[in-house]
């Protein structure tokens, strides 16, 4: 029988039989981690699925092998039910090298992507944003495949619930939501968290079909995951599921809470065992007590016998942690034309588009999601137009949801495919902090140094057109903090083109920071043809011996306006590096400049005080400290937020005039 077509109403003994072994499996795993975390062999925190083992078992035998499963941070039994090998996992969890994500994960983090398991998540509810990302990519890329998110009923109550769901249902998306409802969010219990009885009850307002099941009965789960998977492959679109179990230990392996679950309760609780109802439903079947002995005998041989490997295995080393935090950057088929190649001068915007069209058209597997950005192309038009030539399939105007819109954008990168979300202003990124910093940056490192995460986040930051506030804010240095990000910010349309082109090719994720008073001010010869401009490398815009000012962004105009003055009123020469690329960044041309100029002044548009620039100081300071003959000095936006009115703007945003003054100041001080 055709399961995915025709979902068969009873299951076979064997395969009954098979489900016991995976829930044996899953228990005994989980029990004995919590001895060996008490001996402390398992040194960092778990969280034990015990009592849940059905839900596991159940929905992962439903699915296919090329299915995607997305865990949460009680994830041990997802994996073992998908097929995950024990003694890596016991390895992980062990901290050693031969674990899955090769002891950088552990137990919150532990993923089997040859398995189609991408990954256990310490951030509540965060792998349903993942997930809608893996939906997503299957149907992009027009695969049979469905991904499973399982999260708990704690994560039901987070915003990103409701943004995957509506985006799921949407797109009509293969993703189905399953929540583990064990009635508890670490000790909060959902009659105290939650204004519905029955969480499935959300799904109707999204059009989705959603139930509520016995989430101890391993046959309930099943049909109800192979009904949910059959909707999802015809294009239907996702489904909720509810299962409600309980959860026999406490939030994790490390909690000490006080009792707020009374003893009659668990009690009460623990004696709807989903193991003792399986076997009890065998025994119906005239399955011998000696055969239900063997199951559990088995399972608890392939347990001892992978804590017994682990053991033995070693342990990471600084060098694989430091390997495995960014993947390697493609080198560029041919050295970039440059700028005096072209006599043709477009815009920044243009500059930008063009890049994107060009990588769409070679790699089918690059598209753009983000708000507006389809059919009006843009606030600020960068990809206007593109989407007559490619269609919304891949030019997808988004709902108004920032959360889900980058975690999907995640999700669908470690799946196969290279998004570019557009974020319309770039405060708002402050609501995709998890998804770029908790998510795709780190990605790559707790899994071990194995997977590629190749999406870009770009769009307009800085002041300079009277946005306000909460609309020209300079945000840089946060994510120039992160390891596993990539950060760049070009200054004219030349660099825009070629380093967008190098960002959607690259396999980490990129921050592409593109500055509002730069898209209507900035223009400049821009070759035609395709290229790349290699990231880390900084550009030296003007030669100069006497001072070394570096500039970045839309403070690289006014430090060539400011070099211009300086040498024709006093014959003073500056040199002006760009650095381009923020991390990496070009340290040695910077260096090799300051040896020669023996001054230095950084000038960047973000606040001043623990900003890019302060980093940079200290480089300095370190490495060519013997060559100053004065103090680096920064320039950076008053430690004010940015203002409305036009005459304050231009007070708090640095300008050529205090270029010139410091230069000035470091090349005559005493």
């Amino acid at each position: 029988m055709n399961r995915r077509a025709n979902p068969p109403s009873t299951i076979e003994t064997v395969e009954l039989e098979h489900f016991l072994l995976d829930c044996w499996r899953v228990r005994r795993f989980d029990e004995r981690v919590i001895e060996l975390f008490h001996q402390g062999v398992v040194k960092g925190t778990a969280h034990s699925c015990v009592g849940q083992e059905a839900i596991a078992v159940g929905a992962c035998a439903a699915l296919e092998p090329q299915d995607f499963v997305v865990s949460h941070h009680r994830g041990h039994g997802h994996c073992i039910a998908k097929g995950a090998d024990l003694t890596r996992m016991m390895a992980e969890l062990m901290g050693r090298e031969t674990g899955y994500c090769r002891g950088l994960g552990g137990s919150m983090h532990i993923a089997a992507l040859d398995r189609g398991i991408l990954g256990a998540n310490g951030i509540v509810g965060a792998g349903m944003g993942l997930g809608t990302g893996a939906a997503l990519s299957a149907d992009m890329r027009g695969t049979d495949q469905v991904c499973l998110v399982f999260f708990g009923d704690g994560a039901a109550n987070e915003g990103i619930f409701h943004e995957a769901f509506n985006l799921a249902a949407l797109w009509k998306l293969p993703v189905i939501f399953f929540c583990e409802n064990n009635q508890f969010g670490l000790s909060t219990a959902m009659s105290e968290s939650t204004a519905i009885d029955r969480l499935s009850k959300r799904a109707a307002a999204y059009g989705a079909p959603g139930e509520t099941i016995d989430g101890n009965d391993v046959e309930a789960v099943y049909q109800a995951v192979l009904r949910a998977a059959v909707r999802a492959r015809s294009g239907a679109g996702p489904s909720f599921i509810e299962a409600l179990t309980w959860r026999w230990g406490d939030h994790s392996m490390r909690a000490n809470l006080p009792r707020y679950r009374s003893e009659a309760e668990e009690d009460e609780k623990r004696r709807g065992d989903p193991i003792l109802r399986l076997e009890h439903r065998l025994r119906e079947r005239q399955v011998s007590e000696n055969a239900l002995a063997v199951l559990k005998a088995r399972a608890e041989a392939e347990i001892e016998a992978a804590i017994a490997v682990a053991r033995e295995a070693p342990e990471p080393v600084m060098s694989l942690l430091e390997q495995a935090v960014m993947a390697p950057s493609t080198p560029a088929a041919k050295p970039e034309p440059g700028e005096a190649s072209s006599r043709r001068v477009i815009s920044m915007v243009e500059a930008i588009r063009e890049a994107i069209d060009g990588e769409m058209a070679l790699d089918d597997s690059v598209f753009v999601m983000g708000e507006d950005i389809g059919k009006i192309g843009g606030i600020f038009g960068c990809t206007r137009g593109l989407i007559d030539k490619y269609g919304p399939e891949r030019l997808r105007d988004t709902p108004i949801s920032e959360g889900i819109i980058a975690n999907a954008a995640v999700g669908a990168a470690i799946t196969g495919m290279r998004p570019i979300v557009e974020i319309q202003i770039f405060d708002f990124v402050t609501l995709m902090m998890d998804a770029i910093v908790n998510q795709a940056a780190k990605f790559r490192t707790m899994l071990g140094g194995e997977p590629k995460v190749p999406v870009v986040f770009r769009g307009p930051q800085g002041g300079g057109i009277r946005l306000a506030a909460q609309h020209s804010q300079s945000l840089e240095a946060w994510f120039c903090h992160i390891p596993g990000l990539v950060v760049l910010a070009p200054s004219t349309p030349y660099d825009a083109k070629g380093l967008l082109a190098s960002a959607i090719r690259n396999d980490n994720p990129v921050v592409f920071l593109e500055h509002k008073l730069l898209y209507v001010q900035a223009t400049g010869p821009v070759p035609e043809e395709r290229y790349l401009i290699p990231i880390g490398k900084a550009d030296i815009k003007r030669q100069g011996r006497d001072v070394t000012v570096v500039a970045t962004m839309a403070m690289v105009a006014p430090a060539l306006a400011a070099a211009r003055q300086l040498s024709r009123d006093d014959g003073i020469e500056i040199e002006v590096i760009d650095p381009r690329s923020l991390r990496p960044l070009d340290t040695e041309t910077i260096l090799a400049s300051v040896r020669r100029t023996n001054r230095c002044v950084i000038v960047h548009e973000g606040w001043l005080r623990f900003g890019f620039g302060a980093e940079l100081a200290a480089t300095i300071q370190e490495e060519a400290f013997d060559w100053l003959d004065a103090p680096v000095t920064r320039i950076g936006m008053r430690d004010v937020p940015m203002p409305y009115n036009d005459t304050l703007e231009r007070a708090v945003i640095p300008q050529a005039s205090d270029i010139i003054a410091a230069v000035k100041a470091v090349l005559y001080r005493a």
